[in-house]
């Protein structure tokens, strides 16, 4: 009775902080970049609070949900840098018309003074010398000739800095351009994520029909295959050699009903002798190393961040291997040479059997609810 009281009062908790996170800022929209990074800001820091919640189904949709709203605050805010760089490039295309403009402009005008001034060299010194008036028309053409050689001066100089103009303006385009582009990959990317978000937010509701007992079971589960793996590398029974493609066990539900919840193989790599030394069985899967099942095999949870794997502590929030099953076959087959193991782990008040091969190089696989 205590218990279902505990239970009852956590559930109530976390509705209530769950309304109120909901309601206070996930009903915020921004309508500009700084509004959505101030809102992005409070909703990460509300996202800490959330996660050291208690373990409940409530708390993790809560969380999923605040998950999905961050994210869709980085789509919009990610749109809003779209369409501010946009406008930018738009307006240095602009600029970038009107200095190539003043470019032409320059240019003819340099290039007709240059010619007026091999016109003015081709008129003879020594006529201007003999003129009756020479004095005062050699003064106006040395000082008509010191204007316009300063005017020129100046033409050429505006010209200089009309042509590093240009090019400042093309530089600085073409790195909005590659900023435009990198906003519209991180732009995919964020959609991606929300749809994966939206998606496991599903997958958990679908799988656990919304309960939050069957919620506990599948985390309780997750904690139970963890310590029969620490039993079964302290204690198996040693089998014999096996060759790759052997037949090593079958696929069962041996730990229901307190560490599974149906039929399928729970299988795990690690990499030495640790208890926490797991790694991702993909790359194995798809190199040397065969299938332990046929196929068409159907994978119903995978390795790492999954919907509800982030309440997985022990691990630190991952999946630690590949929850399958096959259409075809129950035969579980051994992957890759090795020697075989037997461990019959206690979780709960059920029974766990669990196969184990011992690979070259330190590498080991676990094979756990085998009938």
């Amino acid at each position: 009775m205590k218990i279902l009281k505990s239970f009852i009062t956590v559930l109530l908790i976390s509705t209530f902080v769950f309304f109120v996170f909901n309601k206070g800022v996930n009903s915020q929209i921004c309508n500009s970049k700084e509004d959505c990074d101030e809102l992005i800001k409070k909703t990460e820091e509300k996202l800490a609070g959330v996660r050291s919640q208690k373990n409940s189904l409530s708390a993790e949709i809560q969380y999923m949900d605040s998950q999905i709203y961050l994210t869709t605050l980085k789509i919009q805010s990610t749109q809003q840098q779209i369409a501010n760089t946009e406008e930018e490039i738009e307006t240095l295309g602009g600029r970038i018309q009107g200095v190539n403009d003043s470019l032409d402009y320059l240019t003819k005008l340099l290039f007709n003074k240059i010619k007026e001034g091999y016109k003015r060299r081709d008129i003879p010194f020594f006529n201007i010398f003999l003129d009756s008036n020479n004095a005062s028309t050699l003064f106006n053409q040395l000082k008509y000739t010191q204007i316009a050689q300063e005017n020129d001066r100046r033409v050429a100089f505006q010209l200089q800095q009309a042509k590093q103009n240009f090019e400042d303006q093309k530089d600085l385009r073409e790195r909005k351009a590659q900023e435009l582009e990198n906003l519209k990959a991180q732009l995919e990317s964020h959609s991606a994520n929300v749809d994966k978000q939206r998606q496991e937010k599903q997958a958990i509701l679908q799988i656990t029909k919304n309960d939050e007992l069957t919620y506990q079971r599948i985390i309780s589960q997750a904690l139970a295959e963890f310590r029969a793996i620490q039993g079964a590398i302290l204690s198996s029974k040693e089998l014999g050699p096996v060759k790759k493609g052997e037949p090593i066990a079958l696929v069962g539900n041996s730990g229901a009903p307190d560490c599974s919840t149906g039929k399928h193989l729970h299988y795990e790599v690690h990499n030495n002798e640790s208890w926490n030394s797991w790694i991702d069985p993909s790359p194995y899967l798809s190199g040397d190393w065969l299938n332990p099942l046929q196929d068409p095999i159907i994978v119903t949870q995978s390795y790492g961040n999954t919907p509800w794997s982030s309440r997985y502590t022990y691990s630190g929030g991952i999946h630690t291997g590949i929850d399958m099953y096959s259409n075809s076959s129950d035969v579980i087959r051994a992957p890759a040479d090795g020697t075989l193991y037997a461990s019959t782990q206690l979780c709960g008040s059920s029974v766990l059997n669990v196969r184990r091969i011992d690979h070259a190089n330190g590498i080991r696989s676990f094979y756990l609810h085998v009938q």
